[in-house]
């Protein structure tokens, strides 16, 4: 499904808002018929959809939940549940997403709770038996998000331009650092330094706390975002601030801020999955191994604190690779 397929136009008056509200919050069913037979779809897709629909509010109603008080615990254990496989469960999803991006868009919010299981490559919905133990990037992938890390800014107010060279910096600790979501929202400016290719990441427990070789693309990134976050006079000590009152950044925001620098990049439309902190931190490894580092450097690098779990990280590694060139040569000569 792509958002071609599921495009919706916007309300042109305040009584057509009041209007589709209490249509979704009576009749969901009949709203969703309504918005459906918008969407020029084809008959097929269209019953598809319908049915999908029809078994996400069975899911509702069974949790005492609606269309506007659904949460993103319910739209989880709902996908997680599903008796399909990972590709369909991922089209269940993306409809969901779709509709409610058009419901919230009529309730005035900004959040979209499809959106956040959407971009989490944690979440329970993709334990499926035919899943990928883990998921990276190829080569090309990362070009093209490197390169997208160093294009022009597109904002053009102040306010909006320190945000969008956070999300960059973001990405570039993640893809370039090997940061877990967590790390990122709780880096201090007293772990690293503009020019420096280090990152200290500190844990509660001493014995956890561990560094990290950023890759020399992120140190320009970060050392722009550190600049940048000291000119705009941003309080606190949070190097990745969620506001510009300093408050921590929420995992949806960061799951946003790459969602998007993904789809900017031109890689959200090549994938079949979305792009995780997760993807960007597996593939800050790969990238490691293609250079012939030691994996047990790796796993240091990475914070991990048993030597099997880098040597878990590399053999995944080195299956999606050999997948990767089997399909390269098999698209170079085809039967």
């Amino acid at each position: 499904m792509t958002a071609s397929d599921l495009s919706h136009s916007s309300p042109s008056s305040r009584d057509l808002f009041d209007q589709q509200r209490k249509d979704w919050q009576q009749d969901p069913a009949a709203a969703f018929d309504a918005w459906l037979a918008a969407q020029d779809l084809r008959r097929s897709s269209a019953d598809i959809y319908r049915v999908q629909w029809g078994r996400f509010l069975e899911w509702l109603a069974l949790k005492r939940k609606t269309i506007v008080s659904v949460d993103t615990g319910t739209i989880a254990e709902f996908v997680a549940g599903l008796e399909v496989k990972k590709p369909q469960r991922l089209r269940y999803l993306r409809l969901i997403e779709r509709v409610l991006d058009h419901v919230r868009q009529i309730e005035l919010a900004s959040t979209n709770p499809a959106r956040f299981i959407a971009q989490d490559g944690e979440a329970a919905w993709r334990n499926a038996r035919e899943n990928e133990p883990t998921g990276f990037l190829t080569a090309t992938e990362r070009a093209a998000v490197i390169a997208r890390l160093f294009a022009p800014l597109t904002e053009q107010s102040a306010a909006r331009r320190w945000r969008e060279r956070r999300d960059r910096a973001l990405v570039a600790v993640f893809l370039g650092g090997g940061l877990k979501t967590g790390d990122a929202i709780a880096l201090r400016l007293d772990a690293t330094a503009i020019g420096s290719e280090w990152i200290t990441i500190e844990a509660d427990n001493p014995a956890f706390t561990h560094s990290t070789k950023l890759a020399p693309f992120a140190v320009d990134v970060m050392g722009a975002w550190l600049e940048a976050r000291r000119l705009a006079g941003l309080p606190g000590q949070l190097v990745f601030p969620g506001s510009p009152s300093g408050r921590p950044m929420h995992k949806a925001t960061v799951l946003r801020a790459i969602g998007g620098l993904m789809e900017a990049a031109g890689v959200a439309q090549t994938r079949a999955e979305r792009a995780s902190p997760q993807t960007l931190r597996n593939s800050f490894a790969a990238d490691l191994f293609e250079r012939g580092v030691d994996a047990d450097q790796v796993g240091q690098w990475l914070g991990f604190l048993q030597p099997i779990s880098a040597g878990r990280l590399h053999r995944s590694w080195r299956v999606w690779a050999d997948r990767e060139a089997a399909l390269r040569a098999a698209d170079a000569n085809p039967v």
